[in-house]
């Protein structure tokens, strides 16, 4: 065991409160489980109270929080404001997308990318400095250190091909049998190149809202039966977005003569993406729409909100880059 992988295994303390409905979720951890009511939801769902309070939630299902006891993860009060802050975020998901049940559609439009191409990695590739790579890689380290956890949650809602062509593509996320291949591992080999901190959840103080956003709804997906095909929606985007972008992002950090181990982790996803494009998109939406077909319209729902939220992560970073600002909530 490699001493990043050590750092990587222990939880986190808890986070700084951002609003009132975050400060009464952390200062109620910090007692015991049933000692605490929660207020209702009473600001932007999509800003930084809720998504904290969402995701300090959430983490009770991962690792926990230091000094947090462990039945605060099934804790009745609890699970009821939480039930709340969802019921809001995906509401205002809602309220911003089309919805409808063309997957086809909806994937296809995925697979075409705009010339010349537009975004984060476009950016980072043609002009982007070192800082803004490293407030990159702090904002994706809240997901890319439990990478592929949250989708491991749909596979016993699965069945037959949906469920065996999941299970195929989780192994890869997971390194295939190899811990040091992992893909959490291989980022916290890229914290660790880049001269920055491995330790699981350390840039969570730094992450905006909007980066919250995207993790949470993996989280809010996953723990839900109702939203399995949601899941495998949010999922099949990702797999087809990646590998353009992680290509991209190569070339930027060969252009920025970063060390070996950060190329690694996106180099890695150029290949097996391109294959995890394929076997989600024909056997795991597939299958499950063969099986399941009223299913349709939560899937079209996980790719578009998916694509929603990572477009408001995209204009928040590049916003403030152009203005020379960091983009995080305490720079780095």
């Amino acid at each position: 065991m490699t001493s990043t992988e050590e750092i990587r295994r222990a939880s986190a303390a808890l986070p700084a409160p951002r609003g009132p409905l975050s400060h009464a979720v952390i200062e109620g951890l910090t007692g015991a489980p049933g000692s605490a009511v929660f207020p209702a939801v009473d600001s932007d769902p999509l800003g930084e109270d809720v998504q904290l309070a969402l995701q300090v939630c959430y983490e009770l299902h991962y690792r926990g929080f230091t000094g947090v006891d462990p039945d605060w993860e099934w804790d009745p009060e609890l699970l009821r404001a939480r039930a709340g802050m969802e019921r809001a975020f995906v509401s205002a998901i809602a309220d911003q997308t089309v919805g409808g049940n063309d997957i086809d559609a909806e994937l296809d439009a995925l697979s075409v990318e705009p010339v010349p191409a537009v975004g984060i990695s476009a950016h980072l590739r043609a002009s982007g400095e070192w800082w803004q790579m490293r407030e990159l890689f702090a904002v994706r380290s809240i997901y890319h250190l439990k990478e592929a956890d949250p989708h491991a949650w749909v596979i016993p809602r699965l069945r037959g091909r949906a469920k065996a062509a999941l299970v195929a593509v989780e192994f890869d996320e997971f390194g295939g049998g190899r811990a040091d291949r992992a893909h959490s591992q291989l980022y916290a080999d890229l914290l660790d190149a880049a001269g920055m901190s491995a330790d699981y959840l350390h840039y969570l103080d730094h992450t905006p809202a909007c980066a919250l956003a995207t993790v949470n709804i993996m989280s809010l997906f996953g723990l839900h039966r109702r939203w399995r095909g949601a899941l495998v929606g949010h999922l099949t985007a990702a797999e087809i977005t990646t590998g353009p972008s992680a290509a991209r992002m190569v070339d930027a950090l060969t252009r920025l003569e970063a060390a070996p181990p950060c190329a690694l982790f996106y180099s890695e996803h150029i290949e097996a993406d391109a294959v995890h494009e394929q076997v989600m998109r024909h056997d795991v939406v597939g299958g499950l729409l063969e099986a399941e077909p009223e299913l349709a319209a939560d899937v079209a729902f996980g790719v578009q909100a998916t694509n929603f939220l990572e477009q408001r992560l995209s204009n928040h970073l590049l916003d403030a880059w152009q203005e020379g600002k960091s983009a995080l909530r305490i720079a780095l």
